[in-house]
């Protein structure tokens, strides 16, 4: 073990690794629920979805802990599954399991570019400022599916969005629970979001009266697993859209994937790591289709277990055992309601918003296309449209104002495929 994970070499311990392994589940255990939630909205079954989450953080967390060993975290990224289940699925009118061809196909695209320098080059080619746009859009998506199930904010004929019933159980619930998921995030309580949904849902039972109708610690069901396990349909790869879709879904993916791990490897110490850390995390990407899942990240709770001590692969495959163990919690899982996930998904909203401050306001040719990508992501209930309008305006706006020379090649073609998409789904 010493040879292999180097842990003098690293400074620390066996003990110290299995420790930062411990808190970095506790960190990102509400995962589980949260994920697999927001997948059965798609329409993979909820004990299925539950299996999958919890298989892809176990082969995630020990793929980038051996191949890499660099104490990071694979799990569902927040964003992703809304783009699978809301812009995917309920949007664009795939199937779900069309959906996972497309996080293959996604998945796929990120490993071409991970194991090879392509990677920098499409990254250098977005400006900052619509990175920044990305992820803000996706925060204000997050809050608006918060809100949306636990029926806070309903649709409405006459002002398309309206106030919901805050006299409901569900809504009083979920305001409680905000405000509990605030307070124990402020306060940096270890577990902070794992602590909010159990307090939640214990709230939830109390007053509607839910209780368990059998054992709390079973096998899970992998009869119902295995209707969802490789089950991906490539029946409309002849459709111009699909392969669109799944490029914005890639593009999200590397995004997100390229700064968290560079993040985490700083933080390390060992910029050197990124590399193989970033091929691991590319593979697993791709590999979560067939588990049944949207893609997976670098999570930024990788950094709690970083800052407990952890320095290698033991830490994260610590994680990943303990994830593992969890699906004999299943029947507990299922418990929780939809409002004590919401708390969790509005609190990564907010805090997804905080991007807007490295958008340059002060330079519209910037800060106009990215604005357009914040507004449109939540109004379109679309992260892919949204992404494309803004990636088709940048150019556009800076070649009309004379900075045409500003821009890559490798931008005006993303620009174009994004054109070539609506000119196919809405012109033909």
């Amino acid at each position: 073990m010493e040879n292999f994970f180097k842990i003098n070499e690293n400074n620390t311990t066996i003990g110290k690794e299995l420790s930062a392994g411990l808190i970095s589940y506790i960190t990102v255990v509400y995962i589980i629920v949260v994920n697999s939630t927001i997948l059965s909205v798609a329409g993979i079954p909820l004990e299925a979805g539950i299996i999958a989450t919890i298989l892809s953080v176990f082969v995630g967390c020990l793929l980038i802990g051996f191949w890499s060993n660099t104490p990071m975290l694979l799990i569902p990224g927040m964003g992703l599954n809304a783009m699978f289940t809301y812009t995917i699925v309920q949007s664009g009118g795939f199937a779900w399991q069309e959906a996972l061809a497309m996080v293959f196909a996604a998945g796929t695209i990120f490993t071409i570019l991970a194991f090879t320098p392509l990677a920098r080059i499409i990254i250098k080619a977005i400006p900052d400022s619509l990175k920044e746009a990305i992820s803000v859009g996706i925060g204000i998506l997050l809050i608006l599916i918060g809100f949306d199930n636990s029926s806070i904010i309903t649709s409405s004929e006459h002002t398309l969005l309206a106030i919901g019933d805050l006299s409901s159980p569900e809504a009083i619930i979920t305001f409680a629970g905000l405000i509990i998921t605030i307070v124990l995030f402020i306060k940096n309580v270890k577990g902070n979001l794992l602590l909010s949904i159990v307090i939640t849902t214990a709230l939830s039972l109390m007053f509607t009266g839910g209780k368990a109708t059998g054992p709390l610690f079973e096998m899970p069901d992998f009869g119902e697993y295995f209707s969802v396990f490789g089950q991906l349909s490539w029946a409309k790869t002849g459709d111009f859209v699909f392969w669109l879709t799944a490029f914005s879904l890639a593009m999200v993916v590397i995004f997100e994937n390229i700064g968290l791990v560079h993040g985490h490897a700083k933080l390390l110490g060992r910029p050197e790591s990124s590399k193989k850390a970033l091929e691991a995390t590319a593979l697993i990407a791709m590999f979560s289709g067939v588990l049944g899942t949207s893609p997976t990240v670098a999570s930024v709770e990788s950094a709690a277990g970083i800052t407990a001590g952890g320095r290698t692969g033991l830490t994260s495959i610590t994680t990943g055992v303990l994830f593992l163990v969890s699906l004999i919690l299943i029947p507990i899982i299922k418990l929780v309601p939809p409002s004590a996930v919401s708390p969790v998904l509005i609190l990564i909203g907010i805090l997804m918003l905080q991007g807007i401050t490295a958008i340059p306001l002060d330079d519209l040719s910037e800060s106009f296309p990215a604005l357009l990508i914040i507004v449109l992501i939540p109004l379109t209930y679309s992260i892919a449209d949204g992404m494309a309008i803004g990636f088709i305006l940048y150019p556009v706006t800076k070649v009309l104002l004379g900075k045409g020379r500003e821009i890559s090649p490798a931008l005006y073609m993303i620009a174009l495929l994004f054109l070539s998409s609506f000119v196919l789904q809405y012109a033909l």
